[in-house]
């Protein structure tokens, strides 16, 4: 029988030795834990918290994230795209998430704030009205996504190519236009 865990603060523990419990996770928060390389796979966490967790590689096929926030976690190479897209609402603050695959997956509406974003699958993704607030996208890949009414203006480091993406709407700011115009090869001076 699967867990159903409503209310409960988990905080210092380490699911690398003791494996999280398969289940449901309603209104937890997970803080100073470490997840890395975890199996989370078929776990539901419904409007739960991670603070400053540890959540790199861990595995997360059928895993349902519904209104989950994410802060001052390190998540490297998380491949979201296997995760249960059915309700699939998330948030980072503060977060390291390179080398993390949201391939396909609907994020609209949501909010990346003061985040590391290095070479980040976004291919293929509806990221309408999303929020890359003081975000690093270096070398982030936007392929035939799907970026309109987007908010850039303080993001940096990316490079979105316009005849390959939908940006109407998307907000960008004069100082990081520039990584529109990257496969023109222009020079863009004061």
């Amino acid at each position: 029988m699967e867990e159903y865990i409503e209310d409960k603060e988990f905080d210092k523990l380490n699911f690398t030795e003791k494996p999280l419990k398969k289940g449901e996770y309603e209104n937890c928060i997970f803080s100073n834990c470490n997840f890395s390389n975890s199996d989370l796979n078929q776990i539901i966490f419904l409007e739960c918290e991670f603070i400053n967790c540890n959540l790199s590689m861990a595995k997360l096929t059928d895993t349902a994230f519904k209104n989950v926030k994410f802060k001052d976690c390190k998540m490297l190479g998380l491949n979201f795209e296997n995760c249960n897209k059915l309700g699939l609402e998330i948030s980072f603050e503060n977060c390291v998430l390179n080398h993390s695959i949201f391939y396909k997956i609907n994020l609209k509406n949501t909010n990346f704030k003061n985040s590391q974003l290095h070479e980040v699958d976004f291919g293929a993704c509806n990221l309408t009205n999303a929020i890359f607030d003081n975000c690093d996208l270096l070398k982030a890949n936007f392929d035939n996504t799907i970026l309109e009414k987007v908010n850039f203006k303080t993001a940096y480091n990316f490079i979105i190519d316009p005849e390959n993406n939908r940006i109407k709407n998307a907000k960008f700011s004069i100082e990081n236009c520039k990584g529109l115009l990257e496969k023109y090869q222009i020079k863009i001076e004061r």
